[in-house]
């Protein structure tokens, strides 16, 4: 049976919930997180374990950080391993549209199921579902609300935040 754990980290987008199982980093919940997990599915309260994932997440805030180092794993169906996989392909302060993360899946009729996908990802920020955004630049959909993916991408300076800001 895995060993989960959470910790709470306070941060820019308020206090973030992080879950290890066995260890392994597998979760970032933001306050109001859609489709986030049951409470009592999130293990017992760490108080130590987490420090590298502090660390990271906060030198990223500080924009001293541009990729993670430390192990992950997001638990999901097969489809759903390989759109988080080419989520984090896309490169710190850039973005991608849906329909562009459907041609590199090998299948543009895929485009709502990607997006499904990436609206289930377990991982935010490390794995940037963030960095998604309509096909006119707009800020779709994010689990843990507009205003945060905004202020992701304007930390990143991503171009098409900036863009999406003057609509």
């Amino acid at each position: 049976m895995p060993v989960k754990e959470h910790f709470f980290m306070d941060s820019p987008l308020g206090t973030l919930t992080l879950v290890h199982t066995d260890g392994v980093l597998s979760g970032i919940y933001m306050p109001s997180h859609l489709r986030g997990p049951e409470v009592e599915t999130l293990g017992s309260r760490a108080r130590s374990g987490f420090e590298i994932v502090v660390e990271q997440l906060q030198e990223y805030f500080d924009r001293r950080r541009t990729a993670f180092t430390f192990p992950s794993a997001a638990t999901g169906t097969a489809f759903q391993q390989r759109i988080w996989e080419l989520l984090r392909g896309i490169p710190y302060g850039e973005t991608r549209t849906y329909m562009q993360l459907a041609d590199a899946f090998g299948n543009r009729a895929a485009i709502r199921a990607v997006g499904l996908a990436n609206g289930r990802n377990p991982i935010s920020i490390v794995v940037p579902c963030h960095r998604v955004v309509g096909s006119d630049g707009s800020l779709t959909g994010y689990a843990g609300g507009l205003d945060r993916k905004r202020f992701l991408l304007e930390l990143e300076n991503a171009p098409m935040a900036r863009q999406a800001r003057l609509l």
